[in-house]
Order: structure tokens, then sequence, then C-alpha cells
């Protein structure tokens, strides 16, 4: 104990007081009494504390989490049991204060009072966090009081475990793709080889070929060994980037425009999921997820704001992004400059597959003409450009999204 001092509480220090004051006075008048007396009050804390001291070290504690895992705006439970550890010493005025992140708020407070050795006391409440992220939630405080009043001892035990709290996702509706044809249909693999069990597209036989794929019927036309070709698949594939750049976004806690554009782009990105797409999440001029709806959000739980001053680094991520079959572009934006158009309006260049840009109305645009501006540039340069003030639209601004590849920007 670095203070001896500390673990007395203002009574014990006040009887430490006016116990030397009156062994001290008694003694200077003579007055054997007032000097016993004095002597007593001095003790009477010290020997509380030798009925706490050791307390705290030997109560120890576990912890779960129910579940671990958290959309924002839902509630976990936290389950604690602390023990007395000791076959032999009990454990009295035991009180204990979880340690809880400000977005979590007010730290819970229990009074477990007197522990039998050996004994346990189950302890549970409830966080719940409106905004994403990684929270931590621990250690455990415990303080040990005697039964006077005298000595309060407390120590922390345990370490924290973490709450992830992913971001608020919307549904959104079935309809057909913005990058399918007319006829193609939402399949998400198609066969590159064109033949059926009538065509099927023979090839001559190759050692090591599986000979339940031979093709009979053209061996006895070519006179030679003929199997059938495998067919290749293709998936669609599509690539959601969000801007979380610091500079370009407006508000606070989950109203915020950074919040909208992360629930945004895990809506979008879990919609395409859904339909069979391969997936990249990007953000920051790099790849933080791929292919997996828990991974996607996950990574955008604890995704942060970006210092970064304009979008110009994205231009090669998005360059790089393979986009094939009906699959899409789409970038999920804050406010943005002419730097910023410029690196859109390239990445976008002469991409045959549909770009979809949703802006952030809610963001930090210098004014309403800049934001029509932005989006009238996007849509000149070939972007679908889809506008939304809360997370709550994304549904139905998707729903207007038009199904043939033919349409070429626009602005919803």
């Amino acid at each position: 104990m670095a203070n001896p001092l500390r673990a007395f509480t203002a009574r014990g220090l006040g009887l430490i007081c006016l116990g030397l004051a009156l062994a001290i006075g008694g003694f200077a008048i003579g007055e054997r009494d007032l000097v016993a007396l004095g002597v007593l009050a001095f003790t009477l804390p010290l020997l509380s504390m030798l009925t706490v001291i050791g307390a705290p070290r030997r109560a120890v504690h576990s912890r779960a989490l129910q579940p671990p895992r958290v959309t924002a705006g839902s509630e976990a439970r936290v389950l604690i049991r602390v023990a007395n550890s000791s076959a032999v010493l009990p454990i009295g005025g035991l009180l204990a204060a979880d340690t809880l992140p400000f977005p979590l708020g007010q730290e819970p407070r229990f009074s477990i009072g007197y522990l039998r050795p050996r004994a346990a006391r189950d302890i549970t409440y409830r966080v719940r966090a409106h905004v994403r992220g990684l929270y931590p939630i621990g250690p455990l405080k415990l303080s040990c009081t005697d039964p006077l009043g005298c000595v309060r001892i407390r120590r922390e035990v345990g370490t924290h475990m973490s709450l992830l709290v992913t971001p608020s996702v919307v549904p959104l509706p079935q309809a057909p793709l913005p990058g399918g044809s007319a006829n193609g249909g939402d399949t998400p693999a198609r066969s590159m080889s064109g033949g059926g069990e009538d065509d099927p597209v023979p090839r001559v036989y190759r050692r090591g070929d599986d000979l339940r794929r031979v093709h009979w019927r053209s061996t006895a036309r070519h006179g030679e060994l003929m199997v059938r070709r495998e067919e290749h698949q293709w998936s669609d594939r599509s690539a959601v980037l969000v801007d979380m750049r610091a500079s370009a976004h407006a508000g606070v806690g989950p109203d915020s425009s950074l919040e909208t554009a992360v629930g945004t782009a895990g809506s979008i990105a879990l919609h395409l999921l859904g339909r069979g797409q391969d997936l990249r999440l990007l953000s920051g001029g790099r790849e933080i997820a791929r292919s997996r709806a828990e991974s996607v959000l996950d990574a955008l739980a604890v995704l942060g704001p970006s210092a970064t001053a304009d979008l110009s680094g994205e231009t090669g991520v998005l360059a790089d992004a393979s986009i094939t079959g009906n699959g899409l572009l789409i970038t999920v934006l804050g406010a943005l400059g002419s730097a910023d158009l410029g690196a859109l309006v390239q990445a976008r260049g002469a991409r045959e597959h549909r770009c979809v840009a949703v802006l952030c109305q809610t963001a930090a645009w210098p004014s309403p003409d800049t934001a029509r501006q932005a989006a009238d540039a996007l849509s000149q340069a070939g972007w679908l450009v889809l506008e939304i003030g809360s997370i709550r639209e994304l549904a139905g601004v998707w729903h207007r999204l038009p199904a043939h590849s033919g349409a070429r920007g626009g602005r919803r």
C-alpha cells in the first residue's frame, strides 16, 4: 500500500486525530483517564484495519457478456460472479463497481456485503450503446469497509472484456440490381461454356481427366476419346467504398453523417452478399473486408474517421476494384470538393459496369448548392447518384434504381 493513510475514511482519520489530541492533553494535565480514552480512540481505526487488510485480495471474479457482439441500439447483459477464494477467512463490507466507458452510461455499483469462505455472489446489469465501436467493460473495482466505517481498502481485479457494437443496417428491397441486363436476371453464377448435355462442347481427353466425364457420342464421332468441358463459373463481383474522412462529415452521435455513411455501406454490402455476389469493402485506400457478412460488419464497427483531406488516395483502390458480371461499384460519400470530384470522375473512367454514388446530405457541405452541383457533376460523368438524409431513406431510393444496364447516370 503506497500511502497507508489513504485507507482510512474521514471517520477513521478523525478518530486518530482525536485520540492523539486526548492523549497529549491528558498527559499534559496529568489525567490518566483522558490518556486512556485517547489511546482507545487512536488504536480503534488501527484495529479496524486488521479486520479488512488483505480482504480484497481474497476476492476473485469472472465475467461474461451475453452476447459479446450486438447491433447499435441493442442491449447486452454483463454477468459477473464475485467469490471468496479463502477457505477460512470471510470478507465483510464488500462493494463492487464495474468500469464502463462514457457511451455505455454510468458505472454500476453493487453492495455485495458479507461473503463466507468459498462463497460466491452473482451480479448482472445491462448496457446499451447507440454508436458502433469496440467498448472495454471492466476491470472490476472492489472495496472492503470495516463494520465501524473507519477503513476502506480498494483494489481493481481482473481485466476488461470487449463489447463489439456493429453499425445499424436496414434491409433493402429485393429488386433487380441496376447492373444487370433486362434478361440477365439475378443469377449469381453463370456458365461460360454455353453447353449442356445435348451440346457438351467436348475436348480431347487429357491424362488425369475423370473417366466419368467421357462423352461417348463425341468419342464415336471423332474416333478418339473426348470428354465434356468443365463449366467455368464466374460470379458477380462488387465493391463498396465508404468515405471516412473526418473533414467530410458533420454531426455527432448516431445521427451524424459519418454514422449514416457507415450504416449505408453496411446495408448495401449485406444486400449484395445476400444476392450471392462477391464483395470487397474499401476505405482509406485499402481493402478492409471481403465476402462475409460478419467480417464486413465487424470491420465497419471499428472503422474510425480518417484525417485524409481528399479522395485522391482512393483512386488507385477504385481502379483496382475488379467488378464483374452484374456487379456494382458503389461509393458512400460525405462532402466533396473539386479534387474529390476529379478523383471520382477518373475512377469512373470508361467502366461498363454500373457505378453508384450515395451522397449524405447531412455531411459537411458548405451549402446546399454545393451538394447539388456535386451530384450534377457526378451524374454527367456517368455515376448514378442517390441522395439520402439518413439511413432510413436508403430503402426508398434504392428501390427506385433503374434495373436495366442501358440507363447511364442520373439522380435519385
